[in-house]
């Protein structure tokens, strides 16, 4: 029940994008070089920033 709850709460809140994005370039880009979960956050923010259709919203 523990694992549930707790694979939930990673997907509502997004915390688990870092970890699916890893799997997407070892899956299609297994040259890539693997970014840090700070360069990572960094390049996510910059992307919702630079998007005019949304703006940047921190919530």
């Amino acid at each position: 029940m523990y694992r549930a709850v707790r694979w939930y709460l990673r997907e509502l809140t997004d915390e688990s994008a870092y970890d699916r994005y890893i799997a997407h370039l070892r899956a299609h880009r297994p040259d890539a070089g693997i970014p840090s979960r700070r360069d990572f956050e960094r390049m996510r923010t910059d992307q919702r920033e630079a998007d005019p259709r949304t703006g940047f919203r921190c919530c």
